[in-house]
């Protein structure tokens, strides 16, 4: 991994400032040499002169991120916060009240007002250019929004799939979820446990499906951040793997996610983490169900082959009539998995009817209208990590503490007991076992739990085991119970794993949590310790946590 900022301690302000940025620098950063014309209209659209914007654009080209155009991490250009929070409110207030309303106020009205509340704090007004930087970091919709209507903004900035052409690869895609029309079983007794849920995401410019997540959970946007981490990254050796043959070109980072209004595509991770690597994050508006429509189809055209699998609950009680879905089911989740890639493959070579060739042909053509290759996350393991959930903690004399548990590494004696100061902390809810802190210079740090004989534990069952304690009256911070509870209610799991079909379902989501953080473990980490045989590892657990 490499050094970055915390895009989550940013305000909002210096974000969308740096954002705005992103956009345009990115394109003139792709050229060899931008024209004079595209150069000198950057640097009006941003409000830059011509040497900040050459700095900016050097910074941009060292670390493609969004953050490395923050207004503190290169020099202090025009428009850095480095205001009174008190002016800073008035400067808020006065643009939300005031510039964002029906009138449609200049920015030297806007001066006006902004001059006017400050006399009446006796603060000393800003500056012109100060507000011209703060008005040019607002979105563009959402100020039109304010101004002339959520349609009007609408049909300008978020154009209807249905009444204009996608012409790039990777231009527009489109995520959703799914139950999937079947039952599946259990890896070791191979009896039935649930429909598991699907999020697909599909190109709408080729049609191609552009990656996937199968899972026992319900959505969330941890579900949401392994199908980008799918459609993102490349395809052989996943197929490889499966022993697959076939050509699936889809992978890099798109331009535009089309996502409906579910609690999951909005938790502030997944906005920043999209931001920061230059993806428009989109929302379906209410009542204009045409958004989703591509893949909504693709989505009825990969349940209508699942209805051909043992298992299949069909689309309704009245098609599957007498057939006993429980009783048929056969397919584990990874056979499921391994079904779903051959069938996506299939349907990548099968011409399709809208377009008149099959997608993998399409893509091809897509790709080649672009102005420029696909561009790539210049650091892997920290484009993951970006969309998991975070908090900050202070680094104490024996570690971090976080949700009743202790981590250490001797990286954070660096910073042990200072009372001043707070880190940011990544986690994945499927193993809380490796925490990852970003220290004060931009570079994260994998830290695991104080005592490296603890066994990998999920976020579910860690709550599982506080509310057991709660309930018996105990310490809700005491690692040695937590622990404790978490092995007896393993075992309690384990024997029932055979009679109940609910204990085999929080075994399999458990063991599956853990299995899947494994297979994205950092190349670059330092080497752990090996210990003893973990003999909790393969125990039956509790069912991952939704988080949002």
């Amino acid at each position: 991994m490499v050094d970055r900022a915390d895009i989550n301690a940013v305000d909002d302000a210096a974000w969308e400032q740096a954002v705005a940025r992103e956009a345009v620098i990115r394109r003139l950063a792709s050229k060899a040499a931008p024209n004079r014309a595209e150069f000198l209209k950057a640097c009006r659209d941003l409000g830059l002169k011509r040497s900040r914007l050459y700095e900016l654009i050097s910074a941009y080209k060292a670390r493609p991120v969004a953050s490395s155009l923050l207004a503190a991490q290169v020099g202090t250009p025009t428009g850095s916060r480095r205001l009174p929070d008190e002016i800073e409110a008035v400067i808020s207030g006065a643009i939300e009240e005031f510039y964002k309303s029906l009138q449609k106020p200049s920015i030297n009205a806007l001066q006006k007002e902004v001059r006017r509340r400050c006399s009446q704090r006796g603060l000393r007004p800003p500056c012109w250019t100060t507000l011209r930087d703060r008005v040019a970091a607002i979105d563009p919709a959402e100020l039109m929004a304010a101004r002339e209507g959520a349609k009007a903004s609408r049909q300008r900035h978020h154009p209807v799939l249905g009444s204009y052409q996608v012409e790039r690869a990777y231009e527009v895609v489109q995520i959703d979820h799914t139950l999937v029309d079947v039952i599946v079983v259990d890896r070791v007794h191979r009896k039935p446990l649930q429909r598991p849920w699907l999020t697909l995401a599909i190109d709408v410019a080729s049609r191609m499906v552009a990656g996937f997540y199968l899972t026992l959970e319900p959505p969330s946007a941890l579900s949401v951040a392994l199908a980008i981490q799918h459609l993102v990254q490349p395809k052989f050796d996943w197929l490889e793997s499966l022993g697959i043959d076939a050509d699936w070109p889809a992978e890099g980072l798109p331009e535009t996610i089309h996502v409906d209004n579910a609690k999951e595509f909005r938790s502030k991770a997944m906005k920043r983490g999209a931001e920061e690597h230059g993806i428009s994050l989109q929302y379906r508006p209410i009542g204009a169900p045409h958004y989703g429509g591509h893949i909504e189809r693709l989505i009825g055209t990969m349940m209508g082959a699942v209805h051909l699998l043992p298992g299949s609950t069909f689309s309704s009680i009245k098609d599957r009539g007498d057939y006993d879905s429980v009783g048929k089911s056969a397919m584990t989740l990874d056979e499921l998995e391994h079904w779903l890639a051959l069938e996506i493959t299939r349907y990548h070579a099968e011409r399709h009817r809208s377009l008149g060739i099959p997608p993998v042909a399409a893509w091809n053509e897509a790709y080649g209208r672009r102005d420029a290759p696909l561009r790539r996350p210049y650091d892997p393991e920290g484009f993951r990590i970006d969309f998991l959930p975070s908090t900050e903690r202070m680094v104490r004399r024996d570690g971090i503490h976080l949700f009743g548990l202790r981590y250490w590494d001797d990286v954070l004696s660096l910073w042990a007991g200072r009372q001043d100061r707070q880190l940011r902390v990544t986690y994945d809810p499927r193993d809380l076992s490796t925490i990852f802190v970003l220290g004060p210079e931009g570079r994260r740090y994998a830290v695991r739990f104080a005592d490296l004989r603890r066994p990998s534990i999920t976020l579910a069952e860690h709550r599982r085991a506080q509310a057991i304690l709660r309930e018996r009256g105990r310490a809700l911070e005491d690692e040695d119970l937590i622990f404790a509870v978490i092995e007896e209610q393993r075992a309690l799991v384990d024997a029932a794993s055979i009679r109940t079909r609910e204990a085999r379902r929080f075994s399999e989501r458990r063991d599956r949590a853990l299995d899947g953080v494994g297979a994205y473990e950092a190349e670059d980490s330092d080497p752990v310790p090996q210990e003893s045989e973990n003999v909790l590892r393969d125990h039956p657990g509790f069912e991952v946590e939704e988080w949002s």
